[in-house]
């Protein structure tokens, strides 16, 4: 995880704080010393790199998320006979659920996925400092092997042009395009962008050149 502030303290702090824990127990490395520029222009920010926690740590976050999971479900009016929770990588928490009401859990068009997505995401993103990566049935995984296949073309065009803008995206598919072009383009500047309430990723070089003002 990496955290960016006007000091290293300031960054430490934020740190400890997203991670519940001291800044005596993190583990972070300094990526870049904050420098004031010239007359205000050229400033940076300090940039540190943070592992997300020891190995028992994630191990004690990943049971609490589990049994909160269980407790909501009890609660609910959806059947979910599957609550996994696990590692997926070092800044993220991956959860499956699935059970007779997978279907109604989703919800038309995923609106209902969407609007859980948003609610567990948030909530352990700013008690645990994980990222979430969401799982209904198999309703992710198919979104993904879609938007994959939808966006052969745009990185094609993108390779040829050098950058690109893709259509709007609705919920999750924004997020999932940001996976999937950062991972076509690891050399190139890509990120989310929103315009009157719309997302949409932009793919540029690292240098400012990107394609906020042009269609794809």
């Amino acid at each position: 995880m990496k955290i960016e502030a006007k000091t290293l303290e300031e960054a430490y702090t934020i740190a400890a704080k997203k991670l519940n824990c001291s800044v005596a127990e993190l583990n972070a490395k300094i990526i870049q010393h904050p420098s004031k520029g010239i007359f205000g222009l050229f400033s940076k920010p300090a940039i540190i790199e943070v592992d997300e926690m020891i190995e028992r740590e994630i191990e004690d976050v990943i049971e609490e998320i589990k049994e909160g999971l269980e407790r909501l479900f009890k609660k609910s009016c959806f059947k979910m006979d599957t609550i996994e929770v696990k590692k997926y990588d070092n800044e993220t928490i991956f959860i499956k659920l699935d059970g007779e009401d997978a279907a109604l859990l989703i919800g038309k068009e995923g609106f209902r996925y969407n609007a859980l997505n948003y609610m567990i995401y948030h909530y352990i993103n700013q008690k645990y400092g994980f990222k979430v990566r969401l799982e209904i049935a198999e309703f992710l995984k198919k979104q993904e092997e879609m938007l994959r296949n939808y966006l052969e073309p745009f990185i094609e065009k993108v390779k040829q042009r050098g950058f690109g803008k893709t259509r709007p995206f609705d919920g999750i598919l924004s997020f999932l395009a940001l996976e999937i072009l950062r991972e076509a383009f690891p050399e190139k500047y890509v990120a989310i962008r929103e315009k009157n309430g719309e997302k949409y990723v932009i793919v540029g070089d690292r240098h400012g050149n990107d394609s906020s003002n042009s269609n794809t």
